[in-house]
């Protein structure tokens, strides 16, 4: 059992990553309430730099789709119930129209849409995995990317399977992992000494 060392929302200790999911289907509006829940996050000027791209098991595309990952990942996320590639837009509008400019925090407002979406299956039941280790260009090709695009990760989501069934060398990780101590996360800046006149 996890256990945080200040008190938190026990849904934030309850989402972890497995790699054993049970191979079921999932509905399209189990899919489109994470996704709802992913357009619900933060981002700057509210522009919401975000897209997804659905992949269901039960569809034509689904082994292509697998096929982007690395066998590694493609191991074992063949028995999700669906992948969600996580794209961000590079740029945002300009002040001039049409003019479009680069965007300073377009992957980390598509990243607060991930844990949204993360969170969000958690508390459905759902279990998600998210992975960088794929094709990346083939990946884009896939998607339709356009140069504005990046793809910052791909997602299984699916209901939790057995640890047994996975593969032996992963079977031993398959458990929630902790955390650094806060100690070593937070840096605590003090305010500067106010100047005086001269």
């Amino acid at each position: 059992m996890r256990a945080a060392d200040r008190p938190i929302a026990k849904l934030l200790l309850d989402r972890w990553s497995p790699r054993a999911f049970d191979g079921s289907d999932l509905s399209s509006e189990a899919i489109e309430r994470l996704i709802e829940a992913a357009r619900w996050a933060p981002s700057a000027f509210n522009l919401q730099p975000w897209r997804f791209g659905v992949v269901r098991r039960d569809t034509p595309s689904w082994n292509e789709a697998l096929g982007l990952l690395v066998p590694f990942n493609a191991d074992w996320a063949r028995w999700a119930s669906a992948l969600v590639f996580i794209l961000s837009l590079r740029c945002m509008p300009g002040q001039d129209p049409g003019a479009r400019i680069p965007s300073y925090s377009h992957s980390f407002d598509a990243g607060a849409a991930w844990t949204y979406l993360a969170l969000q299956a958690t508390s459905m039941g759902l279990s998600c995995h998210a992975m960088t280790g794929f094709d990346v260009a083939q990946a884009e090709r896939f998607v339709g990317a356009t140069r504005d695009m990046r793809i910052e990760a791909i997602v299984a989501v699916g209901r939790q399977g057995r640890r047994d069934d996975l593969p032996e060398p992963l079977r031993h990780r398959e458990h929630p992992s902790g955390r650094k101590p806060i100690g070593e996360l937070m840096i605590e800046i003090a305010a500067a000494p106010a100047k005086t006149g001269g």
